[in-house]
């Protein structure tokens, strides 16, 4: 039987544990280890990026950020994971343009939703595209080879790294605005198709900058125009193709996503470490070595950017009939 003092303390007991488990959860984030997930293999643009952003973020968060690389099926099984996790803060992806995307404007059906299933966090960095030529090819400008291309219909052809990728969608998106015909010549990568242009097998190419650079700078390829919103650091003197087509811009975007759900207070947290971390001088040297750029940006501006690009590109890929190999 309960005494009085049992009474009179028993009411207290649910408000005392919704006490103690109100502090359990209030505990500051994070409490332990982080999993970024790249859903690509090692050594490629986003795990070296992902790389740099997870060890900064772990200093100054005070926990370990551990990168998990879950490659397979183009970044869609690694996505797939994250946008099936806890939203708790404590599985992340360092998502591309190529699952944030190009995949959702390729693929009629997905395991995940984008960006439905996700909340954004941040822009990382960005890396454009390098329009070049072989130098047998009179154009030294990108109207040079509008007007080139205008007169030899159907004639010219451009390499990419592979249908439905980002530089196969800048040839697409060059065609349909410049209203100009030319032939897609697909390889198996960036470098394959680089070295194609090299070889005066194919006429032009839209190509990551690294491959490009040493051919540019030793003549054997020329720069006419990089796909950037802001001329490049690591190439000054290329005019922007924005510059001849109003709007014109590629990029193959970095970012870091956190499982739909993800208490807004994290989200701000993550957002406030991304950017300190990607603005450090030595982030930034790191990034251009392997040539892309520091870019951040709110939540709001990488979710905006997401939904305007996907719908960007799936117009594209209709009117060029891409695709999904």
């Amino acid at each position: 039987m309960l005494s009085l003092r049992n009474w009179i303390y028993f009411p207290l007991f649910p408000f005392l544990f919704s006490l103690g488990y109100g502090c359990a959860i209030a505990q500051p984030y994070p409490v332990k280890p982080i999993r970024m997930v790249v859903p690509f293999a090692p050594g490629g643009g986003s795990d070296l990026v992902g790389r740099v952003l997870a060890q900064k973020l772990g200093a100054a968060l005070g926990q370990q950020v551990i990168v998990e690389n879950r490659a397979g099926a183009g970044g869609r099984i690694g996505t797939e994971v994250v946008a099936k996790a806890p939203p708790d803060g404590y599985t992340l992806l360092f998502a591309t343009s190529s699952v944030m995307v190009t995949a959702p404007a390729l693929y009629s059906k997905l395991p995940f939703d984008m960006p439905r299933d996700f909340a954004p966090v941040s822009l990382a960095g960005i890396t454009a595209y390098l329009l070049v030529a072989h130098p047998s090819v009179p154009a030294r400008s990108v109207k040079d080879l509008i007007s080139l291309a205008k007169e030899r219909p159907g004639k010219m052809t451009y390499a990419s790294s592979g249908a439905g990728g980002h530089s196969h969608l800048a040839g697409e998106l060059l065609c349909a605005t410049a209203r100009i015909s030319m032939i897609h010549v697909p390889y198996k990568g960036s470098s394959p198709g680089t070295l194609s242009v090299v070889a005066g097998e194919t006429d032009a190419m839209f190509s990551n900058l690294l491959p490009a650079l040493p051919a540019v700078k030793s003549g054997r390829l020329r720069a006419l125009g990089v796909t950037s919103r802001e001329r490049s650091s690591i190439l000054p003197d290329v005019p922007l193709l924005a510059s001849v087509l109003p709007g014109f811009v590629v990029e193959q975007l970095y970012a870091l996503l956190a499982p739909a759900g993800t208490p807004r207070a994290i989200v701000t947290t993550l957002n406030a470490e991304v950017a300190r971390a990607m603005q450090a001088a030595d982030t930034r040297e790191k990034l251009l070595a392997d040539g892309s750029e520091v870019a951040v940006s709110t939540p709001e501006q990488l979710e905006k950017r997401i939904v305007a690009e996907i719908a960007q590109w799936a117009k594209i890929i209709r009117a060029a009939g891409i695709k999904a190999e």
